[in-house]
């Protein structure tokens, strides 16, 4: 069994937008987290979804689950004081839902570009190796700094920029999150981070470049370009 867990728990500050968290930001009429469900809820291999929410949008977003017909999502739960704890209230569910042994892909509400290729190449690595963690190419240069001043620079072909989905048996992943806050450690700042701490080998997949996180008002954009071009290509065979 797969099953995933989206992540809605941000106030999105850095979007600027005083009206709604960004993952309910609208394009076209329909929130981004709903982009992002509509992705999991349509490949053919996931079989369960739970999203953490912001607790006051919880009846927001169920009323949008039923007006976008989802069928997949098997519950909704409030996010906790940090990313981590919001996770784990997640894992927490899922683990009521779905065998102990099931795949899970945690993977940003804000992520709306996900391809059903990059699931299904998740789904084989943790088949093959145990996890999954999607990556992309660094790009730029990558530096590092002390005190105003670039003490290294590494090489760019030997970097690699982490992306979601993270992927885990639902077992070890719950069982890492309750060791975590067991040792008192609250701080990771993702999934394949707390994993790499407990010594779970991390196996990387190659995602698509167009896999953004929408977290500033050029992400936004963006995104809507690449919207509008997949709607354009339909329409007129591009």
């Amino acid at each position: 069994m797969n099953c995933a867990l989206i992540f809605a728990g941000g106030t999105g500050q850095r979007m600027n937008t005083k009206t709604r968290p960004k993952q309910f930001l609208e394009l076209h009429g329909k929130p981004i987290i709903l982009y992002t469900i509509e992705v999991f809820e349509n490949h053919p291999d996931i079989d369960a979804i739970v999203v953490v929410c912001l607790e006051d949008w919880i009846p927001f977003l169920e009323k949008k689950l039923v007006h976008y017909d989802i069928e997949k999502v098997v519950a909704v739960v409030p996010g906790g004081a940090t990313g981590q704890e919001s996770i784990r209230h997640g894992l927490d569910a899922l683990a009521e839902h779905v065998d102990a042994d099931a795949t899970v892909l945690v993977h940003d509400g804000v992520r709306p570009l996900v391809s059903s290729e990059t699931i299904s190449d998740c789904l084989a690595s943790v088949d093959e190796h145990g996890s999954a963690v999607t990556v992309t190419p660094a790009i730029e240069t990558i530096v590092q700094e002390e005190d105003g001043q670039i003490v290294n620079i590494i090489e760019r072909q030997a970097c690699r920029m982490a992306k979601a989905p993270q992927c885990f048996p639902l077992d070890e992943l719950l069982a890492a999150h309750r060791r975590a806050e067991e040792d008192g450690l609250g701080d990771f700042i993702d999934s394949a981070s707390l994993m790499r701490h407990y010594g779970h080998p991390l196996h990387v997949v190659e995602g698509s470049p167009e896999n953004i996180k929408i977290t500033t008002p050029s992400d936004f954009y963006t995104f809507r370009a690449f919207v509008d071009a997949r709607e354009n290509s339909q329409i007129f065979g591009f």
